[in-house]
């Protein structure tokens, strides 16, 4: 895999499996918060000063196509901060030269900030030396002229909290008359992190037949489970949308496109599951989601970026789905976000 090294591009400088087989994930590497963020009690930091939640100061880099940074954008939409957090958008197909700007491409945005090729520039101007891998998302602070931060599910909460004064009064944490709590939201993150986010990954990258099982055997016991539990509960935490439910959707709306053929995660299609087929067209048809997927982006990077899994590079045309289908999710308790009206 491919890495900045003391701020130089290097190829090849780190392998993505251990001496089993198995897929692993590297470390982000910036990790601020901004001024007014709730910090999980997990995560040992504090909100920096120095980044003020201010319209127009912060910066989203992002792909449609990456799961990780789709979360930040869901947030972004549904919180109503599109005029608040401008965004750039990556060519969804990666090379040796990682994640690039091709504006001329449907779908793709030039680097609105800083003018760059790649996004690996971005990493290099916020720190000459940089060694890490370069990932979207990237949450950018245009005053400090640095990144805030890379790991997305930190952006996710980042989004989700210090920005309140700035977007339509929805929020997706519970509040404090709801029976469930913020900790309940991040222990169901957490859950679903390793056997369903991440299992997509270790399924399709795992170069053993043990790693491989190991990880089809979570990633389906985890679906089958999450599937009993939305049988009588409309979201995972409570009775609203929260972001535990982005987390879950990034995952399910790209898995019968891609994982299911191009990650080997054939035992069942999300479509043939009773309860998360009708939870994710849920989801989808919930004002400001389904705008922030493009599943042109979506498979062509995953079936042309990986040639170690497809080296042709023939891009699946099936499986035609029908998200805006009938539901009947509005049965069960809860709502979908309602966001403030404007004045």
């Amino acid at each position: 895999m491919n890495q900045l090294v003391d701020g130089e591009w290097r190829t090849g400088a780190y392998e993505s499996t251990d001496e089993e087989g198995a897929f692993q994930r590297g470390e982000t590497t910036f990790r601020n918060w901004i001024a007014g963020s709730d910090v999980p009690g997990h995560v040992d930091a504090e909100p920096d000063e120095r980044f003020q939640p201010e319209a127009g100061r912060y910066h989203l880099y992002v792909s449609y196509a990456c799961p990780w940074a789709h979360r930040t954008l869901l947030a972004r939409s549904l919180l109503g901060l599109e005029d608040a957090i401008g965004v750039s958008v990556v060519d969804p197909w990666r090379g040796e030269d990682g994640w690039q700007f091709s504006p001329e491409k449907e779908g793709c945005t030039p680097d609105r900030i800083h003018g760059s090729d790649y996004l690996r520039e971005l990493y290099v101007e916020a720190d000459p030396d940089a060694t890490c891998r370069v990932t979207v998302p990237v949450l950018w602070d245009t005053k400090e002229d640095t990144i805030v931060n890379n790991e997305s599910r930190e952006v996710l909460r980042t989004l989700t909290t210090a920005f309140d004064d700035l977007g339509n009064d929805v929020s997706l944490l519970p509040g404090p008359d709801d029976d469930a709590t913020v900790a309940d939201v991040d222990e169901v993150i957490t859950e679903i992190y390793e056997p369903v986010n991440n299992g997509v990954y270790r399924a399709g990258f795992a170069t053993s037949q043990a790693a491989y099982d190991d990880a089809v055997d979570d990633l389906f016991g985890a679906l089958d489970r999450w599937d009993e539990h939305l049988a009588d509960d409309r979201y995972l935490v409570g009775d609203s949308l929260t972001e535990a439910d982005l987390c879950l959707f990034t995952t399910l709306v790209r898995f019968d496109q891609v994982y299911h053929t191009h990650f080997m995660c054939n035992r069942q299609y999300v479509h043939q599951y009773e309860h998360l087929w009708p939870y994710l067209r849920d989801l989808y048809t919930t004002p400001g989601v389904a705008d922030t997927v493009d599943m042109a982006h979506i498979k062509e990077h995953y079936y042309t970026t990986h040639p170690d899994v497809t080296p042709s590079g023939i891009i699946a045309r099936g499986p035609d789905l029908d998200w805006e289908a009938p539901h009947d999710r509005d049965r069960l308790a809860g709502s979908p976000p309602t966001p403030r009206a404007d004045d």
